[in-house]
């Protein structure tokens, strides 16, 4: 067991660094520090100042720190490739929020950098740690539901205001709904049943042609298990649809809630020493109903599984410490982002 501590350095000091990055690192203090934080402008109104971490606007105190073992990259989107380049060219590993980048030509250029220079890069993909998603892994696990022919995952939002008045110039299909959260939904499914044999993806524009895409529908096919799993969203949901609807040859299963961490983090309300952070109360809990070999049905409530995304910084330290496979796979977002850049192709 290594008693190494990593030294994390951030570029973008903003809501994605403080709220859903910083917090799960923070709360492993035996396996990370936070050294350092890169913004062109620093400020604290919004943001706590971190007590012990170096705040600056030079990037070389990132970059050409020799103690920085790993750099997160957490600004907007559009701008995540170059500098995940030049963190890869500075020697460091490198932790680059989603969306990872906009076509599949850049992922590729960076993992063939990354391996060239002996380095990692992998996506942050926290939700693989969603209570709600491994609930269902769960139940699909335990063989209640029989064959299981069908998976939904809904991220709806009753946000109609976010994209309002947008263009799709003003706002560029990496910076829209499909890069935003479908990237959450698609690797999800990915990480759980493999990359789809076939794949149809509509992206939307709600507002008309020419605006910003705020609508997703994803259907992953994967033939040899006669499986289908969807994807999608929309931000103009007054209802909200289910965040999993699960459907077998022997039963279904559905949970209504998503994850509860988020809604947390947004009270500043954090998982370092708040024993019950992102729990669900049991009026939360997913529905299963399923036939028994007798014939009988059974319906009952399923407690959701407690997670943290502290989970994906422990594989993180696991792969830089003890050289243990990324949780992440360089051809899992290779695929992803396949999938969104083809689907990106529609909008106009």
């Amino acid at each position: 067991m290594s008693d190494r501590i990593l030294n994390v350095a951030y570029i973008g000091n903003g809501k994605s660094a403080n709220r859903y990055h910083a917090p799960f690192v923070l709360a492993r203090p035996k396996k990370f520090r936070i050294k350092t934080m890169y913004a062109r402008h620093i400020g604290h109104d919004t943001w706590a100042q971190i007590p012990g971490v170096c705040y600056t606007t030079n990037l070389d105190d990132v970059l050409g720190d020799p103690e920085v073992d790993v750099v997160e990259i957490t600004t907007p989107s559009a701008l995540h490739f170059e500098q995940a380049r030049q963190v890869l060219l500075a020697g460091k590993n490198a932790v680059v929020d989603k969306p990872f980048c906009a076509t599949e030509r850049e992922a590729r250029e960076l993992f063939d950098l990354a391996a060239e220079r002996g380095l990692t890069i992998e996506c942050y993909q926290n939700r693989r740690f969603d209570s709600d998603f491994l609930t269902a892994q769960k139940v699909v696990a335990s063989g209640r539901l029989g064959h299981v022919f069908e998976i939904v995952t809904s991220y709806d939002y009753w946000r109609p205001w976010m994209m309002a008045g947008k263009t799709l110039e003003q706002n560029r299909p990496i910076d829209g709904i499909g890069y935003g959260h479908a990237t959450h939904c698609l690797d999800q499914l990915i990480s759980w049943l493999g990359i789809p044999d076939r794949v149809h993806g509509e992206l939307r524009q709600l507002q008309g042609r020419g605006m910003a895409n705020d609508y997703f529908d994803f259907d992953l096919y994967y033939d040899d298990r006669n499986l289908k799993a969807t994807a999608h969203a929309n931000y103009m949901s007054a209802y909200l649809r289910p965040s999993f609807e699960v459907y077998g040859d022997r039963g279904s299963f559905v949970k209504f809630d998503k994850d509860q961490q988020e809604r947390d983090l947004k009270h500043f309300y954090l998982p370092k020493g708040h024993d019950d952070f992102g729990l669900d109360s049991q009026e939360q809990w997913g529905q299963l109903r399923w036939q028994d070999d007798a014939g009988h049905m059974h319906e009952e409530r399923v407690e959701t599984v407690r997670s943290t995304y502290s989970q994906w910084y422990d594989a993180l330290y696991e792969t830089l410490v003890n050289g243990a496979e990324p949780l992440v796979k360089p051809e899992e977002t290779i695929a992803q982002i396949r999938i969104l850049e083809d689907a990106a192709r529609q909008l106009a």
